[in-house]
């Protein structure tokens, strides 16, 4: 049999077909081959950096931060391991779906997950919870295989071991705004990042943050670590030594406690910080882990302003303890001589003005020494008038008051003290005469920062020197090499006439020791104090007198003590303000033993003289006069 043979007219069809399948292969090919050029080609590179970002992961590794010590070489600040949970986008096909299942997980709002999640921009990483506790490490990790895209990242956190009663001082790191990373992004930061916000941890951001490291990380389609493929190492961040006694600043902090007010003690020969202490407080642990908008508001809306540093932003009027500052004015000037006598019969008039006297029926005729060991207002007014406001501001902008201290902390400030030409530029009306008398006994538009009134009781102690109060002694590398050190800086001396000192100085030895003295609580059997009380009024009080505990808390008079110990080569000066705490002597002098008393059973004191204060007091003082008491 023939074989089939196809016919003339169906051979043309089929060969139609033919090419046009034949066409369709090859715009296929060409479709295709293009294809493989644009992606090997024309965008090759970028499809490796992307592939090559899915196999590698950049771990950034930030340095440790640099350790604190007080003068005795305790530990103030650590850091220790801590583990926060972090959220990678672009290792997650299903985000929502990982998050959900972490909350699941954690027992915890999947919405605030997915609202912390919506910040990310990209594939950048966003830490989901900070500083969790280890039972959450374990779940994530055990469960590693649900949770695509999250893993848990080790760090160091700040550990502040005194809780709050460094708080103000020592200050507290927060993660870096966007305003602060402009700025600083040059010098290695990052965002998410930590910085220091506010006291040492701020100023001393530089030496205390060191320098971050990182390093490249292969990892699986879970996210999970496979191999480190190279690293540079962290620099940690230099050691920063206090010249701070926390043997003082637990006394000063315990004696506080409960009670609005301020403590700040000062080397006199040097103006070393050695206590600094401001409560209510805050513990910077909360900063360090991160504070919930809840616990932030808790903290601003407190009416008690925990976050207020009332050792140098605190403005106060001093009360009696800026008479130390008028009766030494008033014996450079000349305006009355120390045995000079006034009569105090309980008020005085300027004007239609009456002015009252704390003891009601007056302290008779008193002098100077007397004056001011039962702190008679009387007398001061008298002195102040005599005085003027000019000179009188004059003297006590000597003795740093009206201006900043200098310390190297942030919000200092610069107090008040008025004048005549400061009346005129504020309220634009003459300065009075009735307004003077107030000022001489610390009342009025006066008002002093703690901080201030303990530099001014520490150059009456040190004879008229000035210092600037600082707190940081040196700064160590990690191997113990001195990278900064600080001393004294002397701002003012204050050039007193011969005897005008002693002539103060013994009337404060008075104020404690003296039978009538204000502030006997003070007195304490191991160490000889000087000092000053004062009870500053908040509100006016006209008509009869009104006992401060019977006021409203909010209008109750503040209680002061200033003062120095020991007696004969003074080591330390105390400035302390107890707010709405009604008599000096009763609420600060007590607080200022207690803390007068750390400071000698510290161990810190080299003085050979403190055993043989009494001696040197009965020979010094032996001529003070008989009518002193």
């Amino acid at each position: 049999m023939l074989p089939l043979r196809p016919s003339s007219r169906t051979l043309p069809e089929f060969r139609g077909r033919v090419r046009f399948f034949a066409l369709l292969v090859l715009l296929a090919f060409a479709l295709l081959t293009y294809r493989l050029w644009m992606l090997q080609i024309l965008q090759g590179h970028r499809y490796a950096v992307l592939s090559e970002s899915n196999r590698i992961r950049l771990e950034r590794i930030p340095a440790v931060r640099g350790l604190v010590f007080d003068r005795h070489q305790r530990l103030l600040i650590n850091s220790r391991p801590s583990f926060d949970l972090r959220y990678t986008p672009g290792e997650a096909d299903d985000g929502v779906t990982s998050l959900r299942h972490l909350a699941h997980l954690l027992d915890t709002d999947a919405v605030e997950l997915l609202e912390t999640a919506r910040h990310t921009n990209g594939s950048k990483r966003v830490t989901l919870l900070r500083d969790v506790d280890w039972p959450v490490v374990v779940a994530v990790e055990t469960h590693q295989l649900d949770l695509p895209g999250i893993h848990v990242s080790v760090k160091a956190r700040r550990s502040y071991l005194t809780d709050d009663m460094t708080a103000h001082l020592l200050g507290y790191l927060g993660e870096i705004s966007t305003d602060q990373l402009r700025g600083l992004r040059r010098k290695g930061y990052r965002r998410g990042d930590e910085i220091g916000q506010a006291g040492l941890e701020k100023l001393w951001e530089p030496h205390l943050a060191g320098r971050s490291g990182g390093e490249r990380v292969e990892v699986d389609a879970t996210g999970q670590k496979v191999r480190i493929i190279d690293r540079l190492k962290a620099t940690p961040g230099h050691n920063v030594v206090l010249t701070l006694d926390m043997d003082v600043q637990q006394a000063a902090y315990d004696a506080l406690r409960g009670r609005e007010g301020a403590v700040v003690v000062l080397d006199v020969n040097s103006g070393a910080v050695l206590a600094l202490v401001s409560t209510p407080a805050f513990n910077p642990n909360g900063f360090a882990r991160g504070l919930t908008a809840r616990e932030w508001r808790e903290l601003t809306d407190d009416s008690e302003t925990p976050l207020h540093n009332r050792t140098l932003q605190g403005h106060f009027p001093p009360g009696s303890t800026f008479k130390i500052v008028t009766a030494l004015a008033a014996l450079q000037e000349g305006v009355i001589s120390p045995n000079q006598r006034l009569f105090c019969g309980g008020t005085y008039k300027v004007g239609n003005r009456v002015l009252r006297d704390w003891k009601k029926h007056g302290h008779g005729h008193v002098d100077m020494h007397k004056a001011l060991v039962q702190s008679c207002d009387v007398y001061f007014y008298q002195v102040a008038q005599r005085l003027g406001i000019d000179k009188m501001a004059k003297w006590a902008r000597r003795f740093g008051l009206g201006s900043r201290t200098g310390i190297v902390l942030e919000g200092e400030s610069a107090g008040l003290v008025p004048d005549r030409a400061w009346k005129k530029r504020r309220f634009g009306t003459p300065w009075y005469p009735g307004e003077t008398p107030l000022v001489g006994i610390g009342q009025g538009f006066i008002g002093a920062t703690p901080l201030q009134m303990a530099s001014m009781v520490a150059a009456v102690a040190n004879g008229g020197t000035v210092y600037r109060p600082w707190f940081v002694q040196r700064v160590l590398s990690l191997d113990g090499e001195v990278m900064e050190e600080y001393g004294p800086v002397r701002t003012a001396t204050v050039n007193l006439k011969k005897g005008s000192l002693e002539i103060v100085r013994r009337a404060l030895f008075d104020v404690v020791h003296g039978r009538h003295g204000t502030a006997r609580r003070a007195r304490s059997d191991l160490v000889n104090i000087a000092g000053k009380t004062g009870t500053a009024q908040v509100a006016e009080m006209r008509g009869e007198a009104v006992k401060s505990k019977d006021l409203p808390y909010e209008i109750r008079d503040h209680a002061w003590f200033v003062g120095y110990a020991p007696t004969v080569k003074p080591e330390i000066a105390v400035a302390t303000l107890v707010e709405h705490g009604g008599g000096g002597g009763a609420t600060a002098a007590p607080i200022t033993r207690k803390v007068v008393e750390a400071w000698f059973l510290s161990g810190d004191d080299e003085s050979e003289d403190v055993e043989m204060t009494d001696a040197q007091l009965t020979a010094l003082f032996a001529e003070r006069p008989r009518h002193a008491n």
